[in-house]
């Protein structure tokens, strides 16, 4: 259990125990002496059946049970049986040893046959295991300082040869404290014993001192407030203290003078203290075992010459059976006379052969004067936290140097062993005020000026303590201070050595150790540099922490299945990274290069590990991760160089010790590898992903086709892997990367326009021209206007291009312009990452691993443009192209038949636009609730102008159904402005300006039909006249107003006797009544022959161009014209 819980377990039970006893639950108490209960003495088993049973305690009893059952293992009761706990795992322990156990061994010397051997635990060899246990019914257990100290170095005292505890050594040391009080003047005992108060008092200056903190007063009042703060802090027992301080207080009025020594104050309690004192025979006999051990260590440490007698003696004392059966008080008081001349002839034979000082008394017993000492000093730890010195602390350690006449102590040794004491308490609780006040003491003693320490016979008898410390080879003496020094070093060094393991959860104390350790290793002479000795701690601690990396790499690496060496690599990055950061900036105060050295260590340590990989690499995961991470770890490494060099050149001579990996060399055909592998890849998956397509949305709110979302996919992703190789690049890898996306994309645009049908076959074919002629009698047989069949191709695209499938190819086009800029700002952030992270700030260190970073800034532009711009204008175009055919689609096939072949056909006045603008609307309502936002106005303009077209095309190509009198331009100009406010839908719809410059040439061809047929007929005269010159003002492709093909085509549909007779006269056309307009769906153009001829005939009309006039009545004669 830790020490500080088993402390708290002790005050709650002492607690909830006087409770019970004083709130009245108990009827009577009976005790066999007048001292107060020993509450850690008692079973509380027995005083809780008391209070069920509502009888008598008897405290006799209680103590009883307490030892019985302090011999057997906890128990649980239950219905189901007792369980008992045990110390240790049965299953971990694994089956018992088939061996017999070794025998024990002692301690004693055996020379001296004639006294019994003693334990290491101080019990006599025949004694019973019952009597072993007698110790703890009197005295409180000792902490687990004990155990925890031995985790610290020894000193090199001499063994205790009678097995002394630590719990006998703070026992004893208190009752030289007390004695040493005494003959101080100050009193430890009042000697009218006043009746004290039911219950247990043993936490009251604990209590006290809690309560109370900041208000305590130092007078002489107050001295038994100090004295019993003392006891709570040595963990003494209040029965038992209550009879050392009556006999202590009473030997100091019998001996007013002089000076007090140990023999004298045991055999002093050995004579004042009977058994009837004590609860139990057993605790006495154990408590006068503990004063023999003391007398027997001091006399043995003088080397007695008649040790064998005085043995006898000790030996009776020891016996219980003979000394309180056997030997009469007459006796026993006989046998503690000759002891006590025996001490009193030892102590003046070393008196006279010694220099004189009282620091000098029993000096020979030294190990066990400053074991005493040392179990005092570590009173001044709080024992409920023993991370904490009490707030007494100073008023205690007052007290305590009234010990060193008695234990021949002396200021320098105070100082060092209080040191000590601190340094080993800071060892297990870890707690940074106890080193700080331990590196105070150490500097205090390594100053050793005039003014901390007089010089004289008491110094000399410092350094006279001799101390052994023993290693595998040799032995050393040294001074006590020197031993002390040596043990806190040997401390300091050997978790210096390995600071990664010992200081990486609590760098705080790091510092402060390499204060104090170079500070001992500098008072030690070892001739060896403050920086020289941190370099030593460097590398080996680099070592250890390397090779515990290395013990487990191999199994972690079978459990997250990847290379050891890229775990390696990451592992010393991670450490590197914590020596960068915690220990350099300490390590470089006394060693400019410690961070330097430890890049350097780490980069050696792993390339020896590497060097064998990258002999036979090739492209495969493990390659590229192993790659990878080493590259990682050269470049933080050389960083950490060039961060620790800054303006010096500190670091040129490391750099000329590092033996580059030359990752950028090794790992530049892996990449092209990569990359090739991936190209081949990335089009195949493109490519089936297109082919799978069915142009259907997302979503609502994903407009665009799903196939657009997964060729980013694959190309995000290819990217994400390339730039996730984290391996050194170079402008040629950055160009394979983008000409892999410039094909992935290219290609998917190029299968997406490839779709396309030239909208030319969405154009209905154009029938004959014929002149207008009133029927007054029916014709029997007239003509019919046949169309062509379409090509089974175009066909079977048409029929995939429907106007919801093109608006969903148009949001495609529209995601990828969006998806393209954010692609290309992304890769260009990360390649610039790359460039930043491959460029050292001083490039003097790196110049062998990041020259081949530098690429011309201007190069990588230059490959931004070609690639991502060529992909927009491709993509741009495609919208173009699919903008336009969704109007021509929308007006010239899907609305055909109620626009193209309904509109003003037989008369204007039943057939006009007024009609046919509903489903225009709910066209364009489709169309706006398909398409994107941002391509709204672009697919509505195309629309409006497929409408305009169709308008022109209705008035110039509509057949022979169609004929125009003066009287129908005004509805047609009403038609033509309502069809203007459809795409204009009062603001919200296109710009004016837009639909009026759409809509000047419908506006200027209804304006030739409001002239007269003579003024047409001119006007087409002077057209053929500048077009056989080559003066036409009309463009290919385009109508207008002296366009001799636009002219003859309103001259057709006039209804006028005047240009009737002219195109009959003139052209032959057959008037309009010989057909019967029947054109349909499937119908397709004819080759446009008047155009031709227009574009190709040198005619004028006049005089001169009889000729040429003639043979353009033959083409017209001939064929029909087509408007494109």
């Amino acid at each position: 259990m830790d020490s500080s819980l088993l402390h708290r377990y002790r005050h709650d039970r002492r607690k909830l125990l006087d409770f019970i006893l004083s709130s009245g639950l108990i009827t009577d108490v009976r005790s066999p002496s007048s001292y107060d209960i020993d509450f850690d003495a008692i079973s509380a088993d027995y005083v809780l059946e008391c209070v069920q049973s509502g009888g008598v305690l008897d405290v006799s009893k209680a103590t009883t049970k307490y030892i019985d059952e302090s011999m057997l293992p906890a128990m649980i009761h239950s219905k189901g049986g007792h369980a008992f706990f045990l110390l240790s795992e049965p299953d971990s322990a694994g089956s018992p040893p088939q061996r017999a156990p070794p025998s024990v061994e002692t301690n004693y010397d055996r020379q001296h046959s004639s006294i019994p051997l003693f334990f290491s635990n101080g019990s006599e060899a025949t004694v019973s295991g019952y009597d072993l246990e007698a110790n703890r019914s009197h005295t409180v257990p000792s902490s687990s300082k004990s155990a925890k100290k031995t985790h610290a170095p020894s000193i090199g005292l001499p063994d205790l040869r009678t097995g002394l505890s630590d719990d006998d050594l703070r026992e004893s040391a208190y009752e030289v404290l007390l004695s040493c009080i005494a003959f101080s003047g100050i009193a430890i005992h009042s000697l009218e014993n006043p009746k004290k108060d039911k219950g247990s008092r043993f936490l009251t200056g604990l209590k006290s001192r809690r309560g109370k903190r900041h208000l305590r007063s130092h007078s002489v009042e107050n001295q038994f407030e100090h004295i019993d703060n003392i006891r709570v802090q040595l963990q003494i027992s209040e029965a038992m203290d209550e009879c050392i301080r009556q006999r202590l207080m009473q030997f100091s009025i019998r001996k007013s003078h002089g000076q007090v020594d140990i023999p004298q104050i045991v055999i002093e309690l050995l004579s004042g203290i009977q058994q009837n004192e004590f609860l139990v025979e057993r605790s006495y006999t154990q408590w006068r075992k503990r004063q023999t051990n003391v007398l027997e260590e001091l006399f043995l440490s003088v080397n007695y010459p008649e040790m064998q007698e005085l043995g006898i003696l000790l030996g009776k004392i020891r016996n219980p059976e003979e000394w309180n059966v056997i030997m009469t008080p007459f006796e026993r008081a006989e046998v503690l006379l000759a002891i006590r001349q025996v001490a009193s002839s030892l102590a003046s034979m070393w008196r006279s052969s010694h220099t004189q000082g009282g620091s000098n008394y029993w000096n020979a017993g030294y190990h066990l004067n400053l074991r005493l000492y040392e179990r005092l000093l570590f009173g001044v730890f709080d024992i409920l936290d023993e991370g904490q010195l009490i707030e007494e602390h100073a008023d205690y350690l007052k007290l305590v140097k009234l010990t060193w006449g008695t234990l021949g102590i002396t200021p320098k040794m105070h100082d060092i062993l209080y040191g000590w004491v601190l340094f080993q308490q800071f060892i297990e609780t870890e707690e940074l005020q106890l080193l700080d006040q331990a590196n105070l003491q150490v500097q205090k003693v390594l100053s050793e000026s005039s003014d901390n320490y007089k010089e004289g016979t008491t110094e000399q008898c410092t350094d006279n303590l001799e101390c052994i410390i023993a290693n595998k080879v040799t032995e050393t003496r040294l001074s006590l201070v020197q031993a002390i020094f040596q043990s806190i070093n040997f401390w300091c060094d050997s978790r210096l050595q390995d600071y990664h393991l010992h200081f990486s959860e609590k760098p705080i104390f790091f510092r402060k150790l390499v204060v104090m350790g170079l500070a001992l290793t500098n008072s030690n002479a070892t001739g060896m540099t403050a920086a020289v000795r941190i370099r030593f701690y460097v590398d080996r601690s680099l070592e250890a922490a390397c090779k515990r990396i290395e013990d487990t790499i191999d199994l972690i690496s079978k459990m997250e299945g990847k290379h050891s060496l890229a775990l390696l690599a990451n592992e010393i990055r991670v450490l590197a990274e914590r020596e960068s950061s915690v220990f350099s900036p300490v390590l470089c105060l006394w060693c400019p290069d410690a961070g330097m050295a430890a890049s350097v260590h780490l980069h050696q340590y792993y390339g020896k590990r590497l060097k064998p990989f990258l002999d036979n690499v090739s492209l495969s995961a493990d390659a590229i991760s192993v790659l990878s991470s080493a590259h990682h770890l050269e470049h933080y490494l050389i960083q950490a160089f060039n961060s620790k060099d800054g303006e010096n050149d500190v670091g040129s001579f490391f750099i000329n010790e590092i033996d580059f990996y030359q990752i950028h060399k090794i790992s530049r055909p892996i990449i092209v590898d990569w990359l090739i592998s991936q190209h081949e890849r990335v089009i195949e998956w493109t490519g089936r992903t297109f082919h799978l397509e069915v142009w259907e949305p997302l979503s609502n709110q994903q407009r665009q086709a799903a196939s657009v979302v997964e060729v980013f996919r694959i190309v995000e992703e290819t990217v994400d892997q390339f730039f996730g190789l984290n391996l050194p690049m170079d402008i040629s890898h950055l160009q394979a990367l983008l000409s892999i996306i410039f094909h992935a994309l290219d290609g998917y645009l190029q299968n997406l326009v490839s779709q396309l049908v030239d909208k030319n076959h969405l154009f209905p074919a154009a029938p004959p021209l014929t002149r207008y002629k009133e029927t007054m009698f029916p014709i029997v047989k007239k003509k019919v206007i046949e169309g062509v069949l379409l090509d089974e191709e175009v066909d079977e695209k048409l029929k995939g291009l429907t106007t919801a499938k093109l608006c969903v190819r148009l949001n495609t086009l529209e995601y990828m312009q969006k998806q393209i800029n954010i692609l290309e700002d992304g890769i260009k952030k990360s390649w610039a990452s790359i460039m930043v992270s491959g460029n050292s700030k001083t490039t003097k260190l790196s110049v062998g691993t990041t020259n081949y970073l530098h690429s011309d800034s201007e190069s990588v532009d230059e490959l931004f443009i070609a690639t991502f711009d060529s992909i927009r204008d491709s993509t741009a175009d495609a919208i173009q192209k699919f903008c336009g055919l969704v109007g021509t689609r929308v007006v010239f096939w899907d609305l055909r038949d109620s626009f193209l072949f309904c509109l003003y056909h037989g008369t204007v006045e039943g057939a006009r636009l007024e009609g046919l603008l509903p489903k225009v609307d709910s066209v364009l309502n489709q169309v706006c609730g398909l398409i994107e936002d941002t391509l709204r106005d672009m697919v509505v303009a195309s629309i409006c102008r497929a409408a305009l077209e169709g308008y022109v095309w209705v008035l110039l190509d509509g057949g022979p159904s169609c004929a125009f009198s003066d009287s129908d331009t005004t509805m047609m100009e009403e038609d033509l402005n309502m069809l203007k406010d459809l795409f204009v839908a009062d603001g919200e719809g296109l710009p004016r300006s837009l639909v009026e410059m759409e809509s000047k040439l419908a506006h200027q061809v209804l304006s030739l039909f409001s002239l007269d047929a003579e003024s047409v007929i001119h006007m087409l005269m002077m057209a053929s006249e500048n077009l056989s010159t080559g003066f036409g003002s009309g463009t290919q492709g385009q109508r207008s107003l002296d366009d001799a093909n636009t002219l003859v085509r309103v001259l057709c549909h006039m209804k006028d006797k005047e240009a009737s007779k002219f195109l009959k006269m003139h052209y032959h056309l057959p008037p309009c009544s010989d057909y019967v307009d029947s054109l349909s769906y499937e119908s397709a153009p004819k080759a446009g022959m008047g155009a031709e001829f227009l574009r190709s005939a040198s005619v004028r009309w006049g005089d001169k161009g009889n000729s040429s006039f003639r043979l353009l009545k033959k083409r017209f004669q001939g064929g029909s014209f087509r408007w494109r």
